[in-house]
């Protein structure tokens, strides 16, 4: 999917977070959201996805300004804080089968299968780990097919072995043509994939580097 942001500008209480910000990002690409804490990653993520509004004429998915997208189709989502209640009981097969209205068809599968989920299927949430759960709610937003696959820190608190499945899940995606827009502090993670580094500071300042400016 083709991304393109013009001049996106965006403010909390009339603290400036991000400034006129323009990125032009082919499709395949990986763009990796780097800066401090507060600094506006999130907030570009939520301007993406229409949680944040934005003016007209300034998002654009394929051409197509995401003000007259009613539902985002094609799209992956994997957020910083998993919002749901972790004390209601429900299990793996509930959350990816409730995500999947087709069944449990060949393409099911093979996303169960490629993140090793087959062991922890039948587990209550509440009994995984940190990399577990990632791997959960990564194989969610992958039963959408997505086009455009955006990742809000998905490395945080998961133990080595899951953030190299992270990787190669990222990197067979990208190889696929799939755009990835993923925020972190890890930069030696996204080294070997990330054809752009947006870097954000205070005052809603931006810098784009390619990679292999780096």
């Amino acid at each position: 999917m083709h991304i393109k942001v013009k001049d996106l500008s965006f403010s909390y209480t009339q603290r400036l977070v991000l400034n006129k910000v323009t990125v032009d990002l082919k499709e395949g690409s990986f763009l990796a959201l780097i800066g401090k804490n507060g600094t506006g990653k999130s907030t570009f993520i939520k301007c993406l996805l229409k949680i944040e509004p934005v003016p007209d004429n300034t998002i654009f998915y394929d051409g197509v300004d995401i003000n007259t997208i009613k539902n985002f189709k094609n799209v992956g989502y994997v957020p910083q804080k998993l919002e749901f209640n972790y004390e209601f009981p429900i299990t793996v097969n509930e959350i990816l089968s409730s995500s999947y209205l087709k069944g449990k068809d060949l393409f099911y599968t093979s996303i169960i299968n490629e993140l090793n989920l087959n062991q922890i299927y039948r587990q209550n949430v509440n009994t995984l780990s940190g990399g577990q759960l990632q791997r959960v709610f990564i194989a969610r937003s992958l039963l959408n097919h997505p086009r455009l696959l955006i990742l809000d820190e998905p490395t945080v608190g998961i133990d080595k072995e899951s953030m190299e499945t992270l990787k190669n899940i990222l990197s067979d995606l990208k190889k696929k043509g799939v755009t990835i827009i993923m925020s972190t502090h890890d930069t030696s993670f996204i080294k070997d994939l990330a054809d752009y580094y947006l870097e954000f500071s205070e005052l809603g300042d931006y810098n784009l580097i390619e990679a292999t400016e780096v």
